[in-house]
């Protein structure tokens, strides 16, 4: 009875992301791009802006310069999250999870935790960092961490990579394989929600996909209240993750 408490169980799935390279890199590879990206593009905001580049956006701010970085490593984040429960899937292990913890839903549960846990401890350190190093890379035109809406961008952008995490599990539970899944949401993220916002005619209903509605936390000029979209992207996650229980209890592992 103690083995399958909900502690035990929790412990047991961080254990699993300790001990697993595969879950690992991405979590590395997330905070080195987003940092890395964000160095680049704030120095080559800066080298256009002290040249007069009509390059340049008229609408930029160095406060969305900030978080440019975050938006790609997110990636890595969605792919750490696919690979907790696909790579599980892939090796045949999850017969051998679901047997020591015969409830599903705890296991789905004290994975999802994990996940969030982990989430937490990566998203904080790489936010900071990746806003920190695009605005020393735009020297003069950077912003101060003093600016008023600065500190609640870090703390939202920090939150939106967990949720988009969460996501991304509750995704890959549902479809059990690594490879789609990752197809999906990097298609979904780079391509298909780009495309819509777009598209005049879905521009008004993209704003309301779970990655375009969560980002907007990160806008200097949000279309959506940073709350309201962060709520939305929550929404998508916990509704993906139901998905991925429901998944989990009906099908065969």
């Amino acid at each position: 009875m103690f083995a399958n408490s909900p502690t035990a169980v929790f412990r047991a799935e961080l254990t699993k992301i300790g001990t697993v390279r595969s879950t690992l890199v991405p979590l590395a590879a997330a905070l080195v791009t987003s940092v890395g990206i964000g160095v680049v593009n704030g120095a080559s905001a800066r080298s256009a802006i002290d040249r007069g580049s009509h390059l340049l956006r008229s609408d930029f701010d160095p406060l969305d310069a900030g978080f440019v970085g975050v938006q790609f490593g997110q990636l890595a984040l969605i792919a750490f999250a696919v690979l907790l429960i696909g790579g599980e899937y892939g090796s045949g292990m999850v017969r051998t999870s679901l047997t020591a913890v015969p409830s599903r839903g705890l296991f789905h549960l004290a994975k999802t935790a994990a996940a969030a846990t982990v989430a937490l401890v990566v998203a904080l350190p790489t936010v900071l960092l990746a806003f920190l190093a695009s605005q020393a890379a735009l020297g003069p035109h950077g912003v101060e961490m003093s600016r008023p809406g600065v500190l609640g961008a870090v703390l939202g952008a920090s939150l939106y990579l967990i949720l988009m995490c969460l996501f991304s599990l509750g995704i890959a539970t549902v479809l059990r394989s690594t490879g789609p899944a990752l197809s999906l949401l990097f298609a979904f993220v780079f391509v298909l929600s780009p495309v819509a916002d777009s598209v005049p005619a879905l521009h008004a209903a993209a704003r309301y996909l779970p990655d375009r509605a969560g980002a907007e936390v990160m806008k200097a000029n949000p279309g959506l209240s940073p709350a309201t979209g962060l709520l939305i992207l929550a929404a998508w996650a916990a509704a993906a993750l139901l998905a991925g229980y429901v998944t989990l209890r009906r099908r065969d592992s």
